[in-house]
């Protein structure tokens, strides 16, 4: 992962802890993992090497067959 990736990473971890981080400008954000995947998300849409999000597999609980 690049440098600014986790920067952007750290920082939003560093939020979650200030109890900061919102999540679509309202709703507080309360999970380390939600913190991580926004971190990333950022980093993608400000064009930073972030691998590619993982694909839910048939056999995992919110995969859209499983409804």
């Amino acid at each position: 992962m690049a440098k600014k990736a986790q920067r952007l990473v750290k920082e939003a971890v560093k939020k979650l802890k200030e109890g900061k981080l919102k999540s679509g400008g309202k709703k507080k954000v309360k999970g380390r993992k939600q913190a991580i995947a926004i971190g990333l998300s950022e980093a993608r849409k400000k064009g930073a090497k972030v691998p590619k999000k993982r694909a839910l597999r048939p056999d995992e609980p919110n995969h859209p067959e499983n409804y």
